[in-house]
């Protein structure tokens, strides 16, 4: 048993796999060295910044409709962001784009079109996402649980309960998150905010670490007392106890 989590306690084993941002490459490595009879949960921000955000959405939809794998795609900000920028595209373009939408863009095939019209470039990323798609990616939740421990792409609040938290605290953070241990017992995994390496504080474990950046995609594998992670890099695949 793993020194500091033996208060762990999922009802099964199961996978959290960090931040991707269009990294099919290393999902695709990581992917077979995973149990696939046990539940693999994504954390969020599949789109944006990496080059194949298109490919990344569209095996996770497969994944989670149309496969024998138990998997559970979460909403994470940038997913948030792309459906803002659907919905109203004026709002959002500025902050999206900023942030990686381009390369979103160019991974549909729409590298030629005209930026300086957002209505126009929100109805053609639509059409060529396709409504079933869209309407995946709206669906998604922003939290899975699975005995004391909790998955979520940015944060929980330590102050309030599991089920009250607000969306853009679950989407985009919270300053006291990582600081200070829940008194409810409950463990939390996340994305969102990149390490250097995998950690585990406070009862929260930390799995981001950066992939569209540092060419390393990190997943962490959750038993009743203990945590591995591994990393899946152009160097191959790498396990390591917390």
């Amino acid at each position: 048993m793993v020194i500091g989590t033996s208060s762990l306690a999922p009802t099964e084993k199961f996978y959290a796999i960090g931040d991707l941002h269009g990294r099919l490459d290393l999902l695709q490595m990581l992917l077979p060295a995973l149990d696939g009879d046990c539940p693999t949960v994504f954390v969020g921000d599949y789109v944006d910044r990496g080059e194949h955000s298109a490919q990344v959405l569209r095996q996770l939809h497969h994944l989670d409709t149309r496969s024998e794998k138990k998997a559970i795609c979460l909403k994470g900000n940038h997913e948030d962001m792309l459906l803002g920028f659907l919905d109203a595209p004026r709002k959002w373009e500025r902050v999206w784009l900023h942030n990686g939408g381009a390369q979103t863009l160019a991974s549909f095939d729409l590298t030629d079109i005209e930026l300086s019209d957002p209505d126009a470039v929100a109805e053609a990323l639509r059409g060529a996402m396709g409504q079933s798609l869209v309407d995946w990616l709206f669906d998604r939740p922003l939290t899975w649980t699975s005995g004391n421990v909790t998955v979520v792409h940015a944060a929980l609040d330590p102050k309030q309960l599991v089920d009250g938290q607000q969306d853009s605290t679950c989407l985009w953070g919270h300053p006291q998150f990582r600081k200070k241990r829940r008194k409810d017992g409950q463990w939390v995994v996340h994305g969102h905010t990149i390490v250097d390496e995998p950690m585990i504080e406070n009862d929260v474990i930390s799995i981001d670490t950066g992939a569209f950046v540092t060419d390393r995609l990190t997943a962490a594998e959750i038993s009743p007392g203990s945590v591995r992670f591994i990393s899946a890099s152009h160097t191959g695949i790498e396990w390591e106890s917390a």
